[in-house]
């Protein structure tokens, strides 16, 4: 244990060479989940002798500069979720995406990751990781009547704890490190993570896939709007009653039906969400995907 932390210390100084603080030193090894002005400081010297402080640099985590990937694989397997069981999980601001006007969604994504870095910079910059995101399907009316459909994020969980750290400070998507184990053989893929309790296994070769049992969609083709993808990605800030829209921007989005023989995830067991179903899985490959600059947008409730 001590070597793996002497371990991350030393990968920090690497990442960020003028960072000198325990609390980021704590931050990246799991123990914190936020960080001090002092810290941001040592990591961006420029910010060292500015008269600023945390709301100032809030900024960092509005997305302030398009940023893109690829997506070399992602597997989503989405849950119905009767409506009342998750308003308690959503800010005021937002209402669920929901199907005939009872079900409400859920999901979590697995997602292979490689070349994230600012829009424009050199794919050789970018940064590989694998990134398990846990969403909810919503809507919001923007201040100008406009009616957006698109993700609230819940948790973000990735293999790096280089991602970890960035993500915190440039997102508000509640990013932790955990281990991750991806295989895929003759057509199987399985994902296991003893922290995250984590047990997944999914057909994902080209056989038929059947809707789960209890899923409430009719069929992959009502299902297939619930299958992505949702444009935007909202965050609230409740005391400046502010919602940061970021809009996503992707090509080739042809998701397929899998057949899913396992799916214990502990962060969707944990919610303990009465009525929780299966409702679909599906795997997209191969997706270049950019997010655009973040847009404030005030709330009036």
């Amino acid at each position: 244990m001590a070597a793996d932390r002497i371990g991350s210390h030393h990968e920090y100084h690497r990442i960020f060479p003028g960072a000198r603080s325990a609390l980021i030193w704590k931050t990246q090894c799991g123990y914190s989940d936020h960080f001090h002005f002092a810290d941001l400081c040592y990591c961006f010297p420029t910010t060292r002798h500015a008269n600023l402080n945390f709301v100032q640099l809030e900024f960092l985590k509005n997305h302030p500069f398009a940023v893109e990937a690829f997506f070399e694989q992602s597997l989503v397997l989405t849950y119905a979720v009767p409506k009342t069981s998750i308003r308690h999980l959503l800010p005021g601001c937002l209402e669920p995406d929901l199907l005939n006007d009872q079900w409400a969604f859920i999901a979590a994504a697995f997602v292979q990751t490689k070349k994230l870095r600012p829009r424009g910079f050199p794919a050789f910059m970018g940064n590989d990781f694998f990134l398990i995101g846990f969403r909810l399907f919503v809507r919001y009316r923007t201040s100008t009547g406009k009616n957006l459909r698109g993700l609230y994020i819940l948790r973000s969980e990735t293999d790096k704890r280089k991602m970890s750290v960035l993500g915190n400070i440039f997102t508000h998507y509640n990013y932790v490190y955990t281990d991750i184990s991806f295989t895929t053989k003759e057509g199987q893929t399985t994902l296991l993570s003893k922290k995250s309790s984590i047990a997944v296994i999914a057909d994902i070769s080209q056989a038929p896939a059947s809707l789960p049992n209890g899923s409430p969609f009719n069929d992959w083709k009502e299902a297939r709007r619930y299958a992505g993808p949702l444009p935007f990605t909202f965050t609230y800030n409740a005391k400046r009653r502010e919602v940061l829209i970021i809009e996503g921007v992707r090509e080739n989005w042809i998701p397929r039906p899998v057949q899913v023989s396992k799916q214990e995830i502990g962060f969707i067991n944990d919610l303990r969400l009465p009525g929780l179903v299966p409702a679909n899985a599906f795997i997209i490959e191969n997706i270049p995907y950019y997010w655009k600059k973040g847009i404030i947008d005030k709330w009036n409730p």
